[in-house]
Order: structure tokens, then sequence, then C-alpha cells
């Protein structure tokens, strides 16, 4: 508050007077309760008092309540100099063999004592009696990780003479990559905010695994490394709140608040730290402010007059980054030149000694006191915000400097400026050739780095998945799915639903099965599985449901099964990611079975899907109401046709897209089968529908058909001339199946109707028989199987899906024959489905006249019937475009 409006400060005097010696006598803790019931009691009696999230530009804990850092001070600070060097030395000598291969210097200069304090201190690995620690890795800091594990011996120096090399020889991948270091990564993190969204529901996922009695979790915690810039992302903050809500307690976020991002300032007008603090904790969160090193400390005592807290409020990061750009003279000038007190506060430092003044991020007894605050907290998650400097000890080739995120080289005066100044032996004729360094294995530094991670149960980062087959239930526990439906019309959704409660039933895997669902459990018909298997939540449920009478009550349960998110599919993607992986990162296999509206997956949360591939997600993603026309009256944004073209580019993801309940039981067994028994790292995504019609019963040995991606679904004896081939999946197989009665009764045309499940799975199988006959010159080459099953039919070949054209254009190359293909390109529209399907040229119809042309093309039919088809169905020649309108 301004003096000037102080009323009374002899009264003012007495209350802070009295708040000072409640602080001295009692401590903290007291001087906050006191505070909030004077604030309580104010509020009580009509004065408005505005709740601020922010607190002074100070270290959230005092030099009097720190924790003390134990360990040789003087070894760690030899180790983490030689992984600087390193570290640095990766990025120079790659990008000085390949120009432009890039890498990163500045990100982990910044945060190298944030890690090694961790790696020494409080990180837990695999064989600590407790499990082991979960740690995200800021993405670009991957060449001091790499640095580390090379002094551990984990990493050869031949692979640190390799990163970012890895296509034709091993190396090194550019960021955490567990698809292509399977051993060492556990979380891609460099797709900046998926990092800090999914290590939230890695945390909630824990709590979920002990309250079940799945797996011992609560002597683990996860540390989530992020970068100020990247709390920019959506997803960076997008569920903290869940975070905060769930009560996790066993999550650290370690925001690396270097105050730049890629192009400048985070920001430069402003003060990312505060920003982020009164976010957090207005979220719930306990938020540890990490901004001052020790040699602050004297400096902050001595400010009687408060000049110096004020000066810390006034400045913004744009000030403070150009500080430590460009020196002790400067910051003498500018920033302790702002007031006549500043100014005697240093006085008798030189422009060195203001230099060398440190922040808090860089500090290794400051930052052992926040980590082992946060560590012991209880009943919230922890933010510790942590002031760094970006390019730390580069000196002048990008310390603190806009240009530093891009610095891939070092000349070799700024390379001696950092040997000197982190007292690396190298000498000065080997200088410019950027050695690494490597003290021997019986060397003071190494024993005390291997023995420090002993102590904690081992090396981290490692991925260690337990891969015991689980007892899968055979097909046969599905019959009431594959028998058909008889009269009865259900969605290919009600069948999932049905296989789902199968599933959990069962003897050997039920409690393993997580379903997960956004919000909308009764949209699906899931409401059913509220009361059987229960809602998680952490604390059950406090409350009598309004619907307690009804059968299918909304019940929460703290061993509840299933994890209903609310709207955020986001949130609910990284829930099935932690569940997905848990047979790596848990060492207990887990089913995740995640259904949602279909629009809103691949297409909202494609980043999220590919980092799942990349992390060796195993489960089943189900894309509900799926189709441009099978979704009544929803229209553009809401009806998804092209989802199945994007799931094809993830390359260990599944794709099918099943007509009948029958062909769903089968994928979801062979499913469960592939990753659960024969542990292959793979995911699937099938799409179900909200159509109703009848399911016949699976035809005998069409198994392996469903499988490999089509089968012969109904053959009819050839006409004399005129017979096509009719493929279709999903719904639009009833429409294939109509078009075939047509052509025949009306048209006289004779059809095959294969149902294709995947055209994905057709496509890959293709592109594989295509590589081993380019590499087999010599030898009897093999057909695709599209080939294998249409290479003895004849006439044309037509398909037809609710996709856009271009997803079954991908099996193009392998039809022996011409191929032609209707789809749903072009936004959608609501309506209902006759109408959608005529609007884009989909229904019975329209693969009739499709059929037709296509045979007369091949001289089989005249063009006269094409035309007189396209007449007697009343479709106008010269209507709109479905994809241009």
């Amino acid at each position: 508050m301004d003096k000037a409006a102080d009323l009374d400060p002899q009264e003012s005097r007495e209350w802070l007077e009295a708040l000072d010696a409640v602080l001295d006598r009692e401590g903290p803790a007291r001087a906050h309760y006191l505070l909030e019931r004077l604030i309580e009691k104010a509020r009580r009696n009509g004065a408005f008092i505005p709740f601020s999230a922010n607190t002074a530009y100070l270290n959230t804990i005092p030099p009097h309540l720190e924790a003390r850092s134990p360990g040789d001070h003087e070894i760690e600070w030899r180790i983490r100099s030689i992984i600087r060097w390193n570290a640095m030395a990766m990025v120079v000598n790659a990008n000085r063999e390949h120009s432009g291969i890039g890498g990163h210097i500045a990100s982990f200069a910044s945060s190298a004592t944030l890690y090694d304090v961790g790696f020494n201190h409080f990180w837990k690995g695999a064989e600590h009696p407790d499990g082991g620690d979960l740690v995200y890795i800021q993405g670009h800091c991957t060449p001091g990780i790499y640095a580390r594990a090379f002094l551990e011996g984990r990493i050869s120096e031949e692979q640190l003479k390799r990163f970012r090399m890895e296509a034709l020889s091993p190396g090194l991948s550019s960021y955490p990559h567990p698809w292509l270091m399977p051993d060492f990564w556990q979380f891609p993190t460099v797709s900046m905010g998926l990092g800090p969204i999914t290590a939230i529901y890695q945390a909630r996922l824990m709590k979920y695994l002990e309250n079940r009695g799945l797996a011992k979790t609560s002597g683990r915690k996860v540390w989530c490394f992020c970068g100020d810039g990247e709390m920019d992302e959506p997803e960076s903050l997008g569920a903290i709140d869940i975070a905060a809500r769930e009560k996790l307690d066993n999550l650290i976020f370690v925001v690396n608040c270097n105050l730049q991002r890629l192009d400048g300032p985070v920001r430069g007008n402003g003060k990312i730290i505060q920003e982020l603090e009164g976010t957090f904790r207005g979220a719930g969160w306990n938020v540890i402010k990490l901004i001052w090193g020790s040699l602050w400390d004297p400096l902050i005592a001595q400010d009687r007059t408060g000049a110096l807290l004020k000066a810390f409020d006034e400045t913004v990061d744009g000030e403070y980054q150009a500080y430590k750009a460009k020196g002790g003279k400067f910051t003498r000038d500018n920033f302790f030149g702002k007031y006549p007190e500043l100014g005697r506060l240093v006085e008798t430092m030189s422009d060195e000694d203001i230099a060398r003044l440190n922040r808090g991020g860089h500090d290794p007894h400051k930052i052992y006191a926040a980590y082992a605050a946060a560590s012991t907290h209880e009943g919230s998650p922890t933010v510790i915000l942590a002031k760094t400097i970006k390019g730390y000890g580069m000196g002048e080739a990008g310390e603190g400097q806009n240009i530093t995120h891009q610095q891939k080289k070092m000349g070799e005066e700024a390379l001696r400026v950092f040997r000197d100044r982190f007292r690396i032996p190298i000498s000065d004729d080997k200088i410019a050739e950027t050695p690494f360094y490597k003290p021997a294995d019986d060397s003071p530094e190494i024993l005390y780095l291997k023995a420090r991670r002993d102590a904690l149960g081992g090396a981290l980062p490692v991925r260690k998945p337990v891969n015991t087959p689980l007892a899968i239930p055979e097909l046969a526990s599905f019959d009431k799915i594959t028998a058909g439906t008889g009269e009865r019309e259900v969605s290919t959704t009600m069948a999932f639903v049905q296989l789902l409660q199968t599933l959990c039933r069962d003897k050997n895997v039920g409690r393993l099965v997580v379903p997960i669902i956004p919000d909308e459990g009764r949209t699906f018909g899931m409401e059913a599985m509220f009361r059987s298997l229960g809602i998680y939540s952490i604390v059950g449920q406090k409350y009598k449901p309004e619907d307690a009478d009804q059968l299918a009550f909304y019940k929460e349960d703290i061993k509840g099964q299933i994890l209903e998110e609310g709207i955020t599919e986001a949130g609910a993607m990284s829930s099935w990611m932690a569940a997905a992986t848990s047979y790596a990162n848990h060492g207990q296999a887990l089913l995740p079975f995640f259904i949602f509206y279909s629009m809103f997956g691949f297409q909202r949360i494609g980043d999220l899907c590919w980092a799942a591939g990349d992390q060796r997600a195993r489960g089943f993603l189900l894309g509900a109401t799926a189709g441009r026309t099978t979704i009544n009256g929803e229209g553009l944004q809401h009806e998804d046709g092209h989802s199945h073209v994007m799931s094809a580019t993830v390359p260990n993801c599944r794709s099918y897209d099943p007509a009948f309940g029958y062909e769903l039981a089968v994928i979801v067994q062979h499913g469960l089968k592939e990753m659960y028994v024969d542990n292959r790292d793979v995911y699937y995504y099938l799409t179900v529908y909200n159509e109703n019609y009848q399911h016949p019963a699976m035809p005998a040995g069409v198994e392996n058909g469903i499988v490999r991606g089509m089968y012969l679904l109904r053959s009819e004896d050839k006409a004399e001339k005129a017979h096509v081939q009719l493929l279709g999946s999903g719904c639009l197989l009833r429409e294939v199946i109509a078009a075939a009665d047509l052509l025949k009764d009306e048209w006289g045309v004779t059809s095959d109707v294969w149902s294709v499940p995947s055209f994905t799975e057709l496509a890959r199988d293709g592109r594989e028989t295509e590589r081993w006959n380019l590499l087999h010159p010599a030898q009897a080459p093999r057909k695709s199987y599209v080939e294998e099953c249409l290479g003895g039919m004849t006439g044309p070949v037509v398909a037809s899906s609710d996709w856009i054209r271009a997803y079954p254009e991908q099996i193009r190359p392998y039809v022996p024959g011409r191929y032609h293909v209707l789809g749903t390109d072009g936004f959608g529209r609501s309506d209902n489905r006759p109408a959608l399907r005529d609007f884009f040229e989909i229904d019975r119809r329209w693969i009739v006249i499709k059929a037709l042309k296509a045979l007369a093309e091949q001289k089989l039919v005249s063009a006269d019937r094409v035309a007189q088809a396209i007449k007697i169905y009343g479709i106008k020649p010269d209507r709109a475009s479905p994809w241009t309108s």
C-alpha cells in the first residue's frame, strides 16, 4: 500500500510489529493462520477484500527455513561441470560434422543444476524399495541427460559422436523418444505442452493403481520439467486444476524460468514467474518460488528500506535478461542505480561481484531446499518456479541473449572461456576439437556419481517393460456377439459396450480393464456400467446422487474402475496413455479402452495420438458416433469422415472400421493377444457407429480375413458379362449389400461383396509386399493380400465407405484391374441419414451408378444404361458437388 494512503502510521506500525512477533516466536504457519482468520472476519463483516495469488518477488522459502543440502558439494560441482561440457560438445561436434543437423545447448545449460540435484539426492530408480520415480525431462535438454549417462557408462563415446545421427547406424535420438531408444526414454516430451498434461494424468493413474490395489505407488513421485515459454501451450496449464482436485501430492512441476523462449523474452514486459505463481496458486497448487541464489541473501537482509524489494517488483523480465547479458557494470548502473539506497547496498562490491549474483535455479543449496519442501508436501501438487539464465556458461556465445536458443556452434575462444569457467582439463591444442571428457572409472567423480544413483535405486531414465503374458479370453467368450442379433437392431457402439462388459467380467483380466470416457458415457450407452464398475474418485462419493433410486445410478467410488474425465479429450487421451504404458512404467499391464466422439479424436488430439505411438502405448481407442453420414443432425463439426486417414499416419496404430459385431469381437480379441500375449507395441483404433441395424452371425473361417483387412462376405454366380466386385466398410457395407441387390434385380449385374474392416491394414500389407519384391528381383514376386483376394475375380472394383475417398484410395496400387471409389469428401451437413448419403453421393443408388459406369468403361454395358439409372434414381446431373459446395 502507498504510504501516502496510511491515515494512522502508528496503528499500522503496531500491527506490523505484532506480525513480526508472531513470525519470530511461532513461525510463518501461525502467522498465515491469523491473517486468514482476520480476512475471514473482515469479509463476514462486509469488507470486500479481493484475493491476490501473488507474493513478493522473493524466494518462497526464507534462508533460515531451508533444508540443508548434504553431499560433497565440490565433487558435485565438478561432475556438473563435466556434464555441461560434454552436453555442449555433443551439439557442437554434431553440427561441425553435419552443418544444420541441429541440437540445443542453451536449454540444458540453464537447467543443469536443477537436474543434477534431482539425480544426486531425490529421484528414485527402479530398484528402490518404493519403486522408481517418473521424470518427464524437458525435450531440449536431452544432451545433458546423455552426457550424464555417458559418465555412468550407459552410453558410449561412439554414441555421443552420433547424436542426431541414428538412421543407418546406432546413435542417439534428438529428443526423448521411447520408440527409438526403448530401454532408455520413458516419455516423449518435446512436442511442447504434452509433458505437463500427460504428467498430471500419470500421477493420477498412480493414485488409481494404489486405490484399486493394482500396484504399490504411494512412495513414488512424478517430476515434470518444462520451460516457462512452454507454459503458453494450452495443454501445459489446461489440466492443472485437475491435479489439485485429485490431490496429486505425488506430482511436482519444475518450471525452468530462464525468461526466454525461442525468439526472445517470454514476458519481456511482465514477469512470467509472478504470472505463473498466480495461475498455479489460484488452481490450488503449492507454489515454491526459487528466484534468488545465496549470494543475494546478504543484500536482501540489508534491505531495511524496502528499496530492493521494490526494484525486484518493478523490474520486468526483459530488463532482467539484459542485466545478465550485459554484465556487472550495466547491472550496477541500470538496476542498482534506480534508487540511492540500492547503490549503497553494493558500493563495496566490484562489477564482477555484481555479475556473480546468482539466480536460484543455479544454486544447488536453494534447489535442494525447494525439492525437499516439495517432496514432503501433502495434499496438493507442487510447482517450483526456478529462475535461471538461458545459455548459462556460454558467455558471449549466447548467455542470456535472444539468439541463444539457435546456437549450435561455438568458436574456439568461446570454447576456451567455457572450459576455463568450468575447469575442464582439456589442453589448448585440443580445444578446437571439442573432445569429450570422462574421468577414469576409479576417479572420485565417477565413484561418487555411481554411488549416489546406487543409493537411490539405480540409473535414470530407464524403461523396463514387464511383458508377462496375460490370460486373454478366447473368441468363444464373446459368442453372444459373434452369434449375431437376430431380429434385434443394435449399433456397433452397443456391440462394443456388450463386449466391454463381457471382458470386465472375465476372471483373469476383468479387473485390469480401464474404461475411459470424456463425458459421453450415456451417449454411448454405458450408463449401466456406472453402478456395476463405479466411477473412480479420489474422495469417493460425498453426496447421494439424484438418480439413486434408478438401476443405473451415478456411482463414484475410490475403488471405481471407470475413469470419467469430463469434457476434455486431451485429458482423457493423456489418461489413456498413462494406462496404456503402465506395463512399462508401473510393472502392471492394464487394458485401457478410451471411447470418444469420433470427430474429437484424431482430428483434435492427433499430437497425443502420435506421442502414444512414440511411447509404445498398448490399448484401444474407440471413435464412436463415427462417419460423415451416420450421425443424424449434428453437422459440420461433428461428422467425422477423415480420422481413418489421420490414424493411418501413426505407424504402430492398427486402424479398423468394422461393420458388424462379430468383426468387432474378432479384432478386439486379436488385438488383446497381439498386445498382451505377443507383447507387440501397437495400439488399436476402431470406429463404431450409432446406427442401429441387424447384425448377422459370423460366417465360418473369416477371422483371418477380418484381421488382415478384407474377406468375401457374399458371392454370386457370374453373369455372362456384367459382374463387379463391391467393397465396403463400416455401416456403409449395408448400402453396398443393398446396391448388390439392386444391381442384380434391376440391372442384371451380378457381384461379389467384400467386407473391408481395414483399408489401412491392406495398404500396409501392400507396401510391405512392394518392398520385398523390390529387394528380391530374382525371386518369384509375392502378391499383396488385396491381390490374393481379388486376383481370381472378374469385373471392375468399386469401394464405398463413410469416409473421405483418401481412405479406400490407399489400396489402389494393389487392386488388379480398374478401381473406383466413392467417399464423403467435403464438409458435413445437418440432416437425416438418407439425405446425407444422397448429398455425399454414397448411398446404394450412387453405388449402382458407379458400378454401371465402371462396366460401361469396359464396354460390358452400354453408356445408355448409366444415363437410364441416373434418370430412374432422380439424380440431377448438374447438381453441385459435395466437396465444393
